[in-house]
């Protein structure tokens, strides 16, 4: 008898199929613009980029892949934002088909959810809102490409970017102006700044706090304690790194420009590493203080239930709570007037080591694979990858064939969560009631 795959594993085989889908469709030739056939390796990298929105590439995107390729992309890009399942289930909900539990269940899973209940009517107000929020964004950003570039390439830039920065993916047309460029030749642009800005941070706090917010509009007090702590990373992350960045790039990348593009650079810098890896300044220039922050900023990531990656805030807020908690030698993690459960304390526990440990173990290979390269290069690397960001050094497109192949492995678990990923290949099996006897090691 064929065994029922799990929630995850469900999941998990689903970004498997739609990548595969995408490979397929971007090995034609009509979706390369020199004719032929772009091939396996850089169709499946692309694929893989563009469905766990990461954003690194292999080819330029405006300078390799036709209308019909970019289109491709971008409903990867679509899908792998929302998830699938989400946009399932929005189908049947137009067409009227009832949701059963099993569904309902994978909503549960695919959006990280508290609860079960009301997760259809979530899942109505998450399609709602990202299309007024895409929509938006791809009109305010048409008011800055159409005098550029004419009416019908000013409102696909538009639509393409604004879907892009949402979904967290970091893909660009800007080829046009220096092939792997990004938004650099916009760096003091104030519009293109903000509205880029804002979509990453819509994107990236997450559709429960989205929920929550609609729910109870200003009054703070009673939101979740979930939206309190993304709330609140968010704005320190925000912060603090716009400030970091500042202080580490003034006499770099920032010495010659005004005090607009200083602050746009310095505040864009600190958004984009959570998780969108679009850039307004040189990354390959950065010091090295710089990669360090932006690495720290890759691993940590966006919010659950978002379109961004990493090991999230609330893990991060967790783990910091356990250490001063433990270093106060004091019982029990409290937050806003409320105590967390141990079982988050050993869920972030669980997925801050396991991310971790895969972005170490990946490094090491990395290094062995690519002598010549910088350490600070290949962390940027790996990091970008693990944590679906897209911030590159520029040696995504220079290193060797293994090393991509081990990008593509780290993508797909960044986006379905490294965590998930390993949850795959396990059975949920009913754990033993027998407990073995407790003996005391020593520790520190």
């Amino acid at each position: 008898m064929t065994r029922r795959l799990s929630r995850v594993q469900t999941i998990a085989l689903g970004f498997l199929l739609i990548i595969a889908a995408g490979t397929v469709l971007l090995m034609l030739p009509a979706a390369s613009r020199n004719g032929e056939s772009a091939g396996f390796l850089n169709a499946l990298f692309t694929s893989t980029s563009s469905t766990c929105v990461t954003g690194l590439v292999v080819v330029d995107t405006y300078s390799s892949w036709t209308l019909f390729g970019q289109i491709v992309i971008l409903v990867l890009i679509q899908a792998g934002g929302l998830g699938f399942i989400t946009i399932g289930v929005f189908f049947s909900i137009f067409l009227k088909r009832k949701i059963g539990l099993k569904e309902r269940n994978l909503i549960q899973e695919s959006v990280n959810t508290l609860q079960i209940g009301g997760v259809v009517r979530l899942v109505r107000k998450i399609v709602f809102y990202t299309a007024i929020i895409e929509g938006g964004g791809a009109l305010l950003l048409m008011i800055r490409f159409i005098p550029q570039f004419g009416w019908l390439k000013g409102i696909w830039y538009g639509i393409f970017h604004s879907i892009s920065a949402f979904c967290n993916a970091g893909f660009d047309l800007m080829g046009q102006f220096e092939p792997y460029g990004s938004l650099t030749t916009y760096y003091d642009d104030i519009l293109v700044n903000l509205v880029i800005m804002a979509l990453i941070i819509l994107g990236g706090i997450g559709f429960i706090v989205w929920d929550d917010i609609s729910v109870h509009k200003w009054n703070v007090k009673k939101y979740m304690l979930h939206t309190k702590i993304v709330l609140t990373m968010t704005v320190v992350l925000i912060a603090a790194g716009s400030i970091c960045f500042y202080l580490f790039e003034r006499d770099n990348l920032l010495a010659g420009m005004d005090a607009k593009g200083q602050i746009l650079s310095s505040i864009f810098g600190a958004v984009t590493p959570r998780t969108a890896g679009f850039n307004t300044t040189d990354t390959g220039a950065y010091t090295e203080a710089s990669r360090l922050l932006t690495v720290l900023l890759m691993f940590i990531g966006g919010s659950p239930g978002s379109t961004a990656g990493g090991v999230k805030t609330t893990t991060m807020m967790v783990i910091l709570l356990y250490i001063w908690s433990s270093l106060r030698n004091k019982k029990g993690l409290n937050i806003f007037g409320r105590r967390l459960d141990e079982d988050s304390v050993r869920k972030a526990s669980t997925v801050f080591f396991i991310n971790m440990l895969l972005a170490s173990v990946s490094a090491l290979l990395m290094c062995g694979l690519e002598t010549a390269l910088p350490l600070s290069d290949i962390f940027m690397e790996i990091f970008s990858a693990i944590g679906t960001v897209g911030i590159s050094t520029g040696i995504t497109r220079e290193i060797t064939t293994a090393s991509k192949y081990l990008l593509i492995f780290l993508m797909y678990s960044g986006r379905i969560g490294s965590m998930s990923f390993a949850l795959s290949f396990t059975e949920k099996k009913q754990g033993s009631l027998v407990k073995l006897p407790i003996e005391r090691i020593t520790i520190g």
